[in-house]
């Protein structure tokens, strides 16, 4: 246990696009997951935590920096971030811990603060300002590549195509089925394998008395929905819970026009190199395929996580560090005849949530069925380090669930949102007939209901006690009318509670500034 003078090691892990109820500590019917097991009986597993955005950059936003969407004002992926926002990076880096990075923080730069001809203005995959990048891991990865050559294998194809079927260079046959063929690579040769080496090798470097804060960002099991074997043949397609979808796609379309455009735009490349034709109308033998393959997914990289816990027992410091494992979204998988994540379905934001705290035992194997989001990691993060949370920020600390105690208040919904405007083509705005600013939608979820409210289209409204497929919009229903005003109201009262607080908590007097000002270093005041 590390002494009292000494903080702990902070280790944040995100595996990206991993659902929340693709885990075996939940109960799943099938997949399995030993160690992500073994980290929920140490800590505390959190089963109603929710995403505040999509797709990478905005869910990522909400998560380093404890600002709901809204605030933060991350739409898409390329969308900056406001360089006086403060994030978990710079407030750790504040403390004396030098965050370091494996994998990526898909984060846009403040374009004011770079020179115009700066090449990380032509990307979306920038570092979060307070990291140091020790192995990054871009959408190209050139340097897992790089390492895949030095083992001996024929990378020249490059990504994509690097994770095609091994004997196929063409990718899926001519008639679009998918098959579960592995890659070249074997399971020590994954993405997720390369980063844990390179975290592991880091860790060796450590010194023993100075805390460290490293984060892991694991890509799978994002696609491209491909994995060496064993994983590939470990689940069978046949052996897994009913798709939540309408009879077929067409009357998912009919349902709502964002539904229609969505499923219009999904293109199967997108998940299977080589793949031609629009996801829709890939047919449910090659759903159930995929999803085994992706269960493959989350085996594999929880086999690295396996190595992790190895690793970090070895030195010496698992009684001194803080485990938090999540992801940023989810995955749809099939249900409402989707893929990849957005819109407004629990499928794309409902995420896992472990935190582990090895000073804080009494909690340890408790299971929370209360709702969490992500903008709650950053102050739980700070409180646990005896730090104040500044009040500007959206989230709250999960540090009561870790000491076993029930907090005062705590929220009866989970928030998210959802920006689909297109700013360097316009395609939404000119398919709906909207402005950019009405290209959004926000929910309020509890028990019960879901509200969903547009910028520019028709509300949604689910009861989710007789429809937990989410398949009938009740909005126009007159007897649920008095829901959609109470969800209505209440989703305006959330965001007028939660709108920027970064110079509103201040004032200036006779005496100077009162209150808390968030300035552009860690959370100032």
């Amino acid at each position: 246990m590390a002494e009292k003078s000494r903080r702990p090691n902070i280790l944040l892990i995100t595996c990206d696009q991993w659902r929340g109820d693709c885990l075996s500590a939940v109960g799943h019917p099938v997949v399995r997951t030993p160690n992500v097991d073994a980290l929920a009986a140490e800590g505390v597993l959190f089963r109603k935590h929710y995403g505040g955005a999509a797709p990478c950059s905005p869910a990522r936003a909400c998560l380093y920096t404890g600002l709901y969407q809204m605030n933060n004002r991350v739409c898409r992926n390329g969308t900056p971030l406001d360089g006086r926002h403060g994030n978990i990076a710079l407030s750790l880096r504040g403390l004396g811990y030098d965050p370091t990075l494996f994998g990526y923080t898909d984060v846009s730069l403040d374009p004011r603060m770079l020179a115009p001809g700066d090449p990380r203005l032509k990307s979306y995959e920038g570092v979060l300002p307070g990291f140091t990048a020790r192995q990054l891991l871009p959408e190209h990865q050139k340097p897992w590549l790089s390492w895949l050559k030095t083992r001996g294998v024929d990378a020249a194809v490059g990504f994509p195509d690097i994770h095609r079927p091994a004997g196929d260079i063409h990718g899926d046959s001519v008639e679009g089925t998918v098959t579960n063929a592995p890659p070249i690579y074997s399971k020590d040769e994954t993405p997720a394998a390369f980063l844990t080496g390179e975290f592991v090798r880091w860790l060796g470097e450590q010194e023993r008395d100075t805390p460290w804060f490293a984060h892991l960002s694991f890509l799978s099991p994002h696609p491209p929905f491909i994995v060496p074997e064993p994983y590939n043949s470990m689940y069978d397609p046949d052996d897994a819970t009913a798709f939540r979808r309408a009879a077929n796609w067409q009357a998912e379309a009919e349902s709502h026009p964002y539904l229609a455009y969505d499923l219009d735009r999904q293109q199967r490349a997108n998940f299977r190199p080589g793949a031609d034709g629009k996801v829709r109308d890939w047919g449910d033998d090659n759903f159930r395929r995929l999803r085994a393959l992706y269960y493959g997914m989350i085996s594999e990289v929880d086999a690295q996580l396996g190595r992790i816990w190895q690793a970090v027992k070895a030195a010496g410091s698992w009684d001194d560090t803080i485990i938090v494992l999540t992801s940023d979204h989810a995955e749809m998988m099939g249900d409402h005849f989707m893929l990849g994540k957005g819109g407004f379905f629990d499928g794309s934001f409902h995420i896992p949530l472990i935190i582990r705290d090895p000073r804080r035992r009494t909690a340890a194997g408790a299971s929370i069925d209360r709702f969490t989001e992500a903008v709650d990691i950053v102050p739980t993060l700070l409180d646990l380090l005896d730090q104040e949370t500044p009040p500007h920020l959206d989230g709250r600390s999960l540090k009561p669930f870790l000491d076993a105690r029930e907090p005062d208040t705590w929220r009866e919904a989970a928030h998210w949102e959802f920006d689909f405007r297109s700013v360097a083509d316009g395609d939404a705005e000119q398919h709906f007939g909207i402005g950019p600013r009405q290209c959004n939608l926000a929910v309020v979820r509890t028990e019960k209901f879901k509200y969903v409210h547009f910028g520019g289209l028709p509300p949604l409204l689910f009861d989710l006690e007789k429809d937990r497929d989410e398949l009938t919009n009740v909005a126009a229903d007159p007897a649920y009318l008095p829901v959609r005003l109470e969800l209505a109201e209440k989703l305006l009262a959330w965001r007028a509670e939660h709108l920027d607080q970064s110079l509103a908590l201040a004032e200036l007097t006779e005496d100077g500034v009162a209150g808390h000002v968030a300035g552009l270093l860690p959370f100032q005041s």
